[in-house]
């Protein structure tokens, strides 16, 4: 062991150390990094002398276009050896890392290659430094949230997912310290670091926050287990819309290791203008756990219910549904349910409100069928068209509007599970809140405020239907 001591002693020029100093203001891993778009240039790769990086674009730190550009302008390419990647079908950067990876949970794919990349961050000769050097010093996602703002996001399935992550950090940290307790300094596949879980967190916020997947002809924010994970230097300093202005493109010679990425404007881009790729059509949720934002009016956010046959009961007598019988459905109504996965040995009982849908065709389509007790009628259609909400009526006017009402009801009970009102969230953010309270206050407002959308979509349409069914008298 003293043998070992020494020779990481000796190692300690070629290692960045994983802690870093407090800053007050958002800022970069080094203090000074290296221009990033010099060193794309000059590894072969392109950058329009109009791309810039800002330091206050509308979302921060971002790329902005200093003069007009013309829509299928080439805006930045990548040469195929700049982008950091770490895939399992290529040699192993270590086979240490590559044993550590394999012990990652596929769901939370972002450390497999935050491994790679916290190795690299420890070398001071690694290629990729004027890259990670401007990565962000912190991250704004909840698992570096204080306790009580984490408490205060108030919905329970991000909760779970939060407190999820951080339980795996602490198990990983612990995992990885027994793995290398006894390996030679010149194996160790992080210089001789000790790896916690305060590092562990950076480095899969990093990916989450910035890596790209190869997908079919084409590549997207975020990444799976089945996908080649990327870190794309200065392109993931483009931000998001679900309007963007940019879009990524891959020109492929034979195979990915020939794979040249590159920026085109898919639109015209403005004088000024911050570069803008829309990094999935997401839900609040989504945003929050992996980039560290949240989204107003956000058009993809839902809620998560479990499909409870005592709940629906309950929402149905609350909005004045006459013995409604989900709790005891018919034979043939549960052979539906199973076709819809709600029933049967191995259902998924996990259902959405909100989103482009409103309600989730499965949802919609159990209370139609639960509340008509004519399989006559039910027959008639096919679960496709029980299951859209486009589809007017298709059981009649009041079993259409008891489903509605239902919704509505279960709407409400979703509402009551925050403590908060809209209002009271408003007035504490007035008052002024550290910035990941104000992310967490942000988040449940946009939730509360989608039910509320949903509810009075849905009570418009009850409105519509009950003037259909009581027509007025001539």
């Amino acid at each position: 062991m003293a043998t070992s001591k020494l020779a990481i002693t000796s190692l300690a020029a070629h290692i960045r150390p994983f802690t870093c100093s407090v800053a007050s203001q958002p800022s970069r891993l080094a203090p000074h990094p290296p221009d990033l778009v010099r060193w794309i240039k000059r590894e072969g790769g392109f950058v329009h002398h109009a791309v810039k990086l800002s330091q206050d674009t509308p979302f921060g730190i971002g790329l902005i276009s200093t003069e007009q550009i013309a829509q299928g302008t080439d805006l930045i390419s990548l040469p195929p050896h700049v982008p950091l990647r770490f895939r399992s079908d290529e040699t192993a950067p270590s086979p240490l890392l590559a044993a550590l990876a394999r012990r990652v949970p596929g769901e939370l794919w972002a450390m497999k290659l935050g491994l790679r990349l916290l190795q690299e961050r420890a070398n001071a000769d690694s290629f990729w430094w004027p890259y990670i050097s401007n990565l962000p010093e912190t991250y704004t996602v909840p698992i570096f949230f204080p306790g009580e703002d984490i408490k205060n996001l108030q919905y329970a399935p991000l909760l779970h997912q939060v407190n999820k992550r951080c339980r795996f950090l602490l198990d990983f940290e612990r995992e990885i310290r027994q793995t290398l307790e006894d390996v030679k300094a010149s194996d160790h596949p992080f210089s001789g670091q000790d790896v916690n879980a305060s590092a562990l967190g950076w480095t899969m916020s990093a990916v989450s926050t910035r890596a790209f997947r190869l997908h079919g002809n084409r590549k997207v924010r975020g990444g799976s287990s089945d996908h080649v994970l990327m870190m794309l230097p200065l392109i993931d300093m483009c931000n998001h819309s679900f309007s963007p202005n940019v879009k990524i493109i891959q020109e492929q010679d034979g195979s990915d290791s020939n794979t040249l990425v590159k920026v085109v404007a898919e639109t015209q881009v403005k004088e000024n203008d911050p570069l803008l790729l829309n990094y999935g059509c997401l839900s609040n949720d989504f945003f929050l756990l992996d980039y560290g934002f949240v989204i107003e009016s956000n058009p993809y956010d839902t809620i998560e219910l479990k499909y409870d046959e005592g709940l629906l009961d309950a929402a149905s007598m609350a909005a004045g549904v006459a013995s409604p019988k989900f709790s005891s459905p018919a034979p043939w109504q549960h052979q539906l349910l199973s076709q819809l996965n709600l029933a049967g040995k191995m259902p998924n009982l996990k259902v959405t409100i909100g989103g482009q849908d409103t309600v989730e065709g499965r949802l919609l389509a159990a209370i139609r069928i639960l509340l008509s007790g004519e399989l006559v009628e039910v027959e008639k259609h096919d679960l496709e068209t029980l299951k859209s909400l486009s589809s007017t009526a298709p059981l009649g006017i009041a079993n259409e509007i008891a489903a509605f009402r239902t919704v509505i009801a279960l709407c409400v009970i979703a509402l009551s599970h925050f403590p908060t009102k809209i209002m009271e969230d408003e007035g504490i953010l007035k008052q002024g809140v550290s910035d990941t309270a104000e992310l967490s206050i942000k988040y449940r407002i946009q939730k509360k405020s989608m039910i509320i959308d949903v509810m009075k979509d849905l009570t418009r349409r009850v409105k519509l239907l009950s003037a259909q069914e009581t027509p007025s008298a001539s």
